[in-house]
This record gives structure tokens, sequence and C-alpha cells, in this order.
């Protein structure tokens, strides 16, 4: 999928952002569609997230300098903004974004983005991202619209879901997990929605406590 220079322009930018705490963002300033709605308008109730049995509270997103076996990249590879508005943030919240991969640029990096203390429910800040990152990778709606699938969310409980924007097997995937009070979303390029699954829940694991 060519994506116009705008965008790539997100991913290489030259100065190292690893966590931010802002506020006064807010979701009806974005012009996105109604948060209540799904990015695929058939992803069904469970994307709503249940606390897993080993949830004893809300937990933190922490800036990992290593996720899931990727590095958080720095120098021209990291980001210098949020390509991807997060939503309204609080006091008390936090935003971690960040470039992860492989520093030699042998393939593309991962884009992450994510919110802790989400004070609403997690599951419709986790849509709210989603549509952000189909805008951002300027998905052409007339080709349909994806269809999330739930992806085992491992050890941390909660829901986790992936969707392909392609018209093959393997593209852009887009993974997002929610939980009692924390919501990202990562976007893989050229993966499949198995292996992008896999290595999301991966990541989660170095990134959320």
């Amino acid at each position: 999928m060519k994506r116009a220079s705008a965008a790539r322009t997100g991913l290489t930018a030259v100065a190292v952002l690893a966590m931010l705490t802002v506020s006064g963002c807010r979701e009806d300033d974005t012009g996105l569609p109604d948060p209540d709605a799904s990015p695929s308008g058939q992803v069904s109730e469970s994307a709503s997230p249940t606390p897993s049995a080993e949830q004893s509270g809300p937990r933190t997103l922490v800036d990992a300098p290593r996720a899931g076996g990727l590095d958080k990249l720095t120098g021209d590879q990291a980001l210098t903004d949020a390509p991807v508005d997060p939503g309204e943030m609080r006091d008390g919240m936090t935003l971690v974004i960040g470039n992860y991969g492989d520093p030699g640029g042998q393939s593309a990096p991962v884009l992450l983005e994510g919110v802790d203390h989400v004070p609403e429910d997690t599951g419709k800040r986790r849509e709210h991202l989603f549509r952000g990152v189909i805008e951002y990778i300027q998905w052409d709606p007339e080709l349909g619209q994806p269809e999330a699938q739930p992806v085992e969310p491992g050890p941390l409980g909660g829901s986790v879901e992936c969707l392909l924007a392609s018209l093959s097997e393997e593209g852009d995937v887009i993974c997002g997990w929610a939980d009692e009070g924390t919501a990202a979303v990562a976007l893989f390029e050229d993966s499949t929605l198995a292996d992008a699954g896999k290595l999301f829940v991966e990541m989660r694991g170095d990134l959320e406590r």
C-alpha cells in the first residue's frame, strides 16, 4: 500500500520522544467518527475488556527501551510527536509512543501509541486509536472496512484485537489492547494477523506494569 509522503515523515523524525503527559486534547476536536463506533463496524460486544484474574488494580505504561525483542528507535528513526491523536488526556494520564524495531533499518519500524489511567471505557479509547491509525495509513474506505479479530491476550488479560488493512493475506496490521486502565495500538507493516498479534502481545508484556 502506498502512502503520501506526509504519512512517512511521521516515522522518520529527528528527535527522541520517550514519554508525553499532555492535557486538553479532546476527541471532539479530531473530526473522527462517533467514538462509540467500531473501526470495522463489526467488532462484537466482547471488545470491551474483562479484567483478568491476575489484575490487582489499574496498571501503568512504561517507556521500555526494548519491547518484544525490538529496540526503541532513537535518532532519525525516533518520533517527534504523536502521529495518532490519543484522545482526551486528563491529569494523571500518561501517553507513551515510539518506533520499535531493528536499529539497522532492515525492516519497517513498529509504531506504538498507548495511554494509561484511562477514566472511561478503555475499549472505546482503543477504538478511537484504531480509527486514528486507519486514517494515518490512509486506508481507502471504498476498499471496505477492515474487520478486527480477537487475539489471545496472554497473562495480562483484558482484550486484544488485530485487523488487517490489506486486500491480501499480509500488509498493514493494526493491533490494540484494552484492559482495566490502559489502551494501546501498534502498526505492523508488511505482516500477517498471526505474526503481528503474537509480537504485539509480547511487546505488551514489556510495556505494561
